[in-house]
């Protein structure tokens, strides 16, 4: 499978998605000429089936590599969290010249990049992602950071991984809920560059998960034209990644962190981004369906929690990075495949899609 490059001027690097690339990531991460200690940063449930494995090839390949392990789930993003891990690289020696290898999911990606983007002012690091979301999202593009009590990933950095390395395998053992909440990202890069993708991802829904690798090929290509065209989210185009994001995210931070899990937030979120299409810029109802039906078919909620405050969604979703200067920032489709980014959504808006979740 070819890899897939991020033509950033000051930063490229590429993506390699290939089965059983987890064994070889020591050579790999060599021929990329980095060296120094490593930091493999990890959660404890991922460590358990790929530490061992990952550690070995480093070490093989003549890399001081050290463990380090966080609580899996999104409670781990957090600046407390930064601080404790800093702290443990700082006592085990590592440097300046040293580099961190974020394995696992989009928390780990987020959280380790936060950190090697701060340690000594900035060190290298790579990712190894584990799960849909990370391999066909977050772990290319060089967001990173965390959470504050007040919503998801305010407190971050843009730093970019050296090399990503994707191993489908890794898929195989994931729970079926994480594994299915992954496929909300995959969705949303179909309904905003590629509609031709859906048939696919229906397809997906049976497939086999380790031959996986050519729709995340796919995806992450989508996901580093965007990048390429506004890295930095400066010109307006990789706002566009954002579609579903917006109310999802406030959906997210209105629960106890782990309670809806992001890519099921972010199914709730396209569904009232697909609402507002319809109603505000003439999406039509049959292209917004094929997308809620993709939704269906990885089991993605499509109905608010009766739990869920629709006024707390509301207030979470204002104090969301795309609220700029007060004005919203909203995605839309005009048809599959044609997302633009308008001006004109009001709180209004925001709160009846919100009340429609209900429905």
């Amino acid at each position: 499978m070819p890899e897939i490059h991020v033509d950033l001027a000051a930063t490229p690097y590429s993506v390699t998605v290939e089965r059983g690339i987890l064994d070889s990531v020591g050579q790999r991460i060599k021929a990329l000429g980095l060296s120094g200690k490593v930091a493999v940063i990890s959660d404890e449930t991922v460590a358990g089936f790929y530490a061992d494995p990952a550690l070995s090839s480093l070490e093989s390949a003549g890399y001081q590599a050290s463990l380090f392990t966080v609580p899996a789930g999104e409670a781990s993003k957090s600046l407390s969290q930064v601080g404790e891990l800093c702290s443990q690289m700082i006592q085990a020696g590592l440097d300046r010249s040293s580099f961190v290898v974020a394995l696992g999911g989009g928390v780990v990606g987020d959280l380790a990049g936060f950190v090697a983007s701060a340690y000594y002012r900035g060190i290298p690091f790579v990712q190894i992602p584990t799960t849909i979301v990370a391999q066909v999202d977050s772990a290319v593009g060089g967001k990173t950071g965390v959470n504050a009590p007040e919503g998801k990933n305010l407190i971050g950095a843009f730093h970019q991984p050296k090399a990503v390395f994707t191993d489908p395998e890794t898929l195989g053992t994931l729970e079926d809920r994480e594994f299915r909440e992954g496929f909300a990202e995959v969705i949303k890069h179909a309904a905003i560059r590629d509609a031709a993708m859906l048939p696919r991802i229906h397809a997906a829904a049976a497939q086999d998960r380790a031959t996986l690798g050519e729709l995340i090929a796919d995806n992450v290509a989508i996901k580093a034209r965007i990048v390429e065209e506004d890295e930095r989210e400066t010109s307006g185009t990789r706002a566009l990644l954002n579609f579903g994001h917006t109310i999802g995210h406030g959906i997210e931070a209105s629960l106890p962190y782990g309670e809806l899990l992001h890519g099921e937030a972010i199914s709730l979120g396209i569904r009232a981004a697909l609402w507002l299409s319809v109603t505000k810029c003439g999406l039509p109802q049959s292209q917004a369906d094929q997308v809620l039906q993709a939704l269906e078919a990885f089991k993605l909620p499509l109905v608010l929690p009766e739990k869920v405050d629709p006024a707390t969604v509301l207030a979470k979703t204002a104090t969301d990075k795309k609220f700029m200067g007060g004005t919203i920032k909203f995605v839309l489709l005009r048809s599959l495949g044609d997302a633009f980014v308008s001006s004109e959504i009001t709180r209004q808006d925001l709160s009846e899609a919100i009340d429609q979740l209900q429905k």
